[in-house]
């Protein structure tokens, strides 16, 4: 009988950054490229909560009618996809929909990817505490060397700005 060994994965420190095996260059991202990415991802939040209200007001609710069902399911439709676009979307691709449409992307400050729980961190505690300063932590993305903001301080990220290598 013959023994097969199994070859231990590779450590931490071997693996590369994904996009460092890619042929993709990394460029901080402009302050104005970022503030268009998350005005496009709560466009979208927006939009679907005024869908719904446009089609409550059409169905006969209004100011007096507490619960209505179509506003209910817009809200919760709403956090259903915030949860999805700002989470777990990023979490798994590193993007959400505003930051592929502006061709940035969300990575750990050491290049990997950041994972579900660290977008959660960035965007639904980072994202508060940088309001609580009065903008200052999203201001703060605009005059550090990386481009970091507060939220991206807190869940060690950086947001980049992918081009292909050559053009």
């Amino acid at each position: 009988m013959t023994a097969t060994v199994a070859e231990p994965p590779p450590s931490r420190a071997k693996l590369q950054p994904r996009l460092a095996t890619q042929s993709f260059a990394r460029l901080r991202a402009p302050f104005a490229l970022r503030c268009g990415a998350i005005l496009i991802d709560y466009i979208i939040l927006v939009a679907i909560l005024a869908f719904s209200t446009l089609v409550s007001r059409l169905l006969g609710g209004g100011a007096r009618s507490a619960g209505n069902s179509s506003e209910t399911v817009g809200i919760v439709l709403a956090i259903v996809i915030a949860a999805l676009n700002l989470g777990v979307l990023p979490g798994l691709t590193g993007l959400t929909v505003g930051k592929w449409a502006a061709g940035l992307r969300i990575l750990r400050a050491d290049g990997f990817e950041i994972g579900i729980g660290r977008a959660f961190l960035r965007h639904f505690i980072g994202y508060p505490l940088s309001f609580l300063t009065l903008g200052l932590g999203f201001l703060a993305a605009a005059f550090t060397p990386r481009g970091r903001g507060l939220h991206d301080l807190i869940a060690n990220t950086i947001v980049v700005r992918e081009r292909q290598a050559g053009t």
